[in-house]
């Protein structure tokens, strides 16, 4: 029994056909997640088209830090139905995900930081989203080893405290989604790397690979940092610039930290993982590149503010460090929806720091889009034309490690 399940494979290598119904470039949590919901919708005409590994690219280059306490009546109930979502799919997709909602505290050390941070907590109480404010002393019960006294540099004032946020296994959801849409019919095409979009009459009509060309009507770009290269495949423009971010994760500690930790200040998050390492993260470079190099300035930014926060970790080692590349809009708020340029071209792009959370959410809105062919009301206010009609959705002061 162990031998046949061992051999078992999670998802099949199959030859890609000269003809999809819909073709996803991307095989990230939102590609991946767009595809098993369309499955479940019944469409099965799917290639998922991934240039390197599953999770190669943000998927596999996060911190995996999820929640919905954000700042606009746009966003917040879109992050929420994200957070539901989470709740149950270890079940649905019968994988283990690891999801752990141990509680997410954003803090504060400047009085203007205290005002963010409360008109967030309203927005979210109104929404119906469990946040409040929390003074130092409810901090310091919550988190034993934080450290709230005066002697330092930025003093804790306050902050945020969100029981639903919580972390879980990048990894598994990567492999528990690819499972799933296999499953259901999709087909995962990886080292495959598209070269050209084709379109007629202002509409696509295929794509060009190193393994072929594919007839198709319908595009789908979940590439993320990557997503303006994608587009200009296809003669698309998109307001989106893409910065590296950069994390970090130390050796294994015994379990002492059970909050995910964010400063809205220091620009630095600390939670811990099922194994003991910590994982730790800072805002975006300030510079745009593609570069998934670490850089040691970064390191000591990291290092340092974690410090101030807890000065007993002066002794302990960093294992390892990594980059992402984020796709920033002008309004931090993600760009989904169809093309206005290109008939046939979705768009599920623009999600900067936030796009591992939302991939549930997502992938089942845009799934929805595609087969229904009408706008989810839930991601209306995100369409792609929201730049060139001045509808923004401003939802950069939730965004603690990013400002």
């Amino acid at each position: 029994m162990w031998q046949l399940f061992s051999r078992q494979r999670m998802w099949h290598k199959r030859e890609l056909q000269p003809k999809y119904d819909i073709v996803i470039i991307g095989a990230g949590i939102h590609g991946l997640a767009i595809a098993y919901y369309l499955c479940k919708r019944g469409v099965r005409s799917i290639a998922l088209i991934e240039k390197s590994y599953l999770g190669a690219g943000n998927s596999g280059r996060n911190t995996a830090i999820l929640r919905s306490n954000y700042r606009t009546p746009e966003g917040i109930p879109f992050y929420d139905e994200s957070i539901r979502m989470w709740e149950g799919l270890s079940g649905e997709l019968d994988y283990n995900l690891l999801f752990s909602q141990q509680g997410h505290i954003t803090l504060a050390h400047t009085d203007a930081s205290l005002v963010g941070l409360r008109i967030r907590a309203e927005a979210n109480r109104v929404l119906g989203v469990d946040s409040r404010m929390v003074d130092p002393g409810e901090i310091k019960k919550m988190v034993p080893s934080l450290y709230i006294g005066p002697s330092t540099r930025y003093p804790i004032m306050g902050g945020l405290y969100h029981p639903p946020g919580g972390n879980i296994r990048h990894d598994a959801v990567v492999w528990g989604y690819a499972r799933g849409a296999d499953r259901l019919g999709a087909e995962i095409h990886t080292r495959t790397e598209v070269t050209g979009i084709e379109r007629t009459n202002g509409r696509i009509t295929g794509v060009c690979t190193t393994r072929g060309n594919i007839k198709t009507g319908i595009v789908v770009n979940a590439t993320s940092g990557w997503c303006t290269t994608i587009a200009r495949l296809a003669g698309v423009s998109l307001p989106v610039t893409s910065h590296p971010l950069q994390a970090c994760v130390t050796e294994p500690l015994k379990p002492f930290l059970d909050k995910v930790i964010v400063s809205a200040n220091l620009h630095v998050y600390v939670n811990q993982s099922d194994r003991g390492e910590l994982v730790l993260g800072s805002e975006i470079d300030p510079y745009t590149s593609y570069s998934q190099r670490s850089t040691l300035p970064t390191l000591e930014m990291i290092a340092g503010h974690t410090l101030e926060l807890f000065p007993s970790l002066k002794h302990v080692s960093i294992m390892r460090q990594w980059t992402g590349v984020c796709d920033m809009t002008p309004d931090y708020s993600p760009i989904m929806g169809e093309s206005p340029e290109l008939k046939g071209f979705i768009l599920d792009v623009g999600w900067g720091t936030y796009g591992f959370k939302a991939g549930p959410v997502a992938g089942a809105r845009i799934a929805e889009l595609i087969d229904t062919g009408r706008t989810p009301e839930l991601i209306r206010p995100f369409l792609p034309d929201r730049f060139a009609t001045n509808r923004l959705v401003g939802e950069k002061a939730a965004a603690a490690v990013s400002t």
